[in-house]
């Protein structure tokens, strides 16, 4: 080991040793850990959720201008630096769906191409979620527009209550599919007087599962509609129906394969007791609201003196707020997933549960790596 003198003094200098130099960067790595919520809705009515879920999380709605060009392009300016952070885009679909879509894919890209570190969507109601499974010769949208939101730089999907569940497996990056039932449920119990005289009804067999799931956590009786009503059927079976071309060909004569009974539905029944019961529908997506008008006729006329719906999504389209309005259903209750403050003004029996506090903890938790588990606890997979 070298020694050196210095005036009479001795310092010992080790080799392993090397300066430490300082460039004024001590914050960097508190600014490349942080993360920005932005809004991708360029209509105030869209971006209610975005301020609510900022509020609880405490921290402010990033910069950014989204809007609609002379031509109806879309447009995105990022106002503030992303690089190396956690960006989570709030979008809420209103009506106009295919603009919303657009909307998030160039939030999503711009996000991408500013260097963002990770890319989160906030997808509460996820749009074409019905276009989930193959129909005659069309296509899987769903899974169309999985891929699109992968390729605009996307790494995380935050989401609530999918249509299908199956859904989850058409991304290529993680899903985290949320409950509304707890806050729905908490609604049963809270603003239904005399719950405990209710039924929890499935209006078709397909929604068996999910209304067997609230009956078993609030210990009400079940009841499944079966059937539908004759101006509702509609042909959605699987599979071309035009025939197949006659064979010219003489040395082939085809394949004789067994005759299909065409599928044919009988009136709507119940199968439960509901007579002098408060009737609940619930389900995940109340859009036209015919099914559902149809259905409370139907209690109505097997004795049920109260009859609520609970969805998740509440598109409300078309005119469902007016069958609504004029319908026996007493109350219809929906999340804030999907903006109908119009809607509440046609009719006052639609009500809204909030569930800003589930997707602000979802949030949290993803950036500072938590476990998801503690938002599924005593969630079933058919909740």
């Amino acid at each position: 080991m070298p020694i050196r003198r210095f005036g009479g003094h001795r310092s010992v200098v080790k080799r392993s040793e090397t300066p430490k130099l300082s460039y004024g960067f001590s914050n960097m790595n508190v600014s490349r850990s942080g993360y920005r919520v932005f809004s991708a809705n360029s209509s105030g009515a869209c971006s209610e959720l975005a301020k609510k879920i900022t509020e609880r999380l405490g921290v402010e709605l990033g910069k950014s201008v989204v809007y609609q060009e002379g031509n109806a392009e879309t447009r995105v300016d990022v106002k503030e630096s992303v690089r190396g952070q956690d960006i989570f885009i709030i979008q809420t679909i209103p009506r106009d769906v295919n603009t919303a879509i657009m909307e998030l894919l160039i939030t999503a890209y711009a996000l991408k191409t500013s260097c963002a570190k990770n890319i989160i969507g906030v997808i509460p109601y996820f749009p074409y979620s019905k276009q989930c499974k193959m129909r005659k010769r069309g296509s899987i949208v769903c899974k169309l527009l999985a891929a699109m939101l992968a390729k605009a730089g996307l790494t995380h999907i935050i989401t609530m209550d999918l249509h299908q569940k199956e859904i989850q497996g058409f991304f290529s990056f993680p899903v985290d599919n949320l409950r509304a039932s707890p806050f729905l449920i908490q609604y049963i119990q809270e603003e239904i007087p005399n719950y405990r005289n209710a039924v929890i009804v499935a209006k078709s067999p397909s929604a068996a599962k999910r209304a067997q799931s609230y009956a078993e956590r609030l210990r009400l009786d079940l009841a499944v509609l079966h059937g539908a009503a004759p101006n509702l059927e509609s042909n959605m079976g699987d599979g071309p129906c035009s025939p197949p071309p006659a064979r010219s060909s003489a040395g082939h004569t085809g394949l004789e394969l067994p005759l299909m009974m065409a599928k044919e539905k009988p009136p709507i029944t119940v199968v439960g007791d509901v007579g002098g019961r408060i009737a609940i529908i619930v389900d995940d997506i109340i859009d036209s609201a015919e099914e559902f008008v149809a259905a409370a006729e139907i209690l109505k006329e097997r004795g049920a003196y109260k009859i609520f719906i609970m969805a998740t999504h509440g598109l409300l389209s078309a005119e469902a707020p007016r069958l609504i309005e004029e319908s026996a259903i007493d109350e219809v209750v929906v999340t804030n997933t999907v903006p109908h403050e119009v809607q509440k003004l046609q009719c006052p029996k639609i009500k809204t549960v909030d569930v800003s506090m589930i997707l602000a903890e979802a949030i949290r938790r993803i950036h500072n790596g938590e476990s998801m588990a503690y938002l599924f606890r005593n969630i079933a997979l058919d909740d």
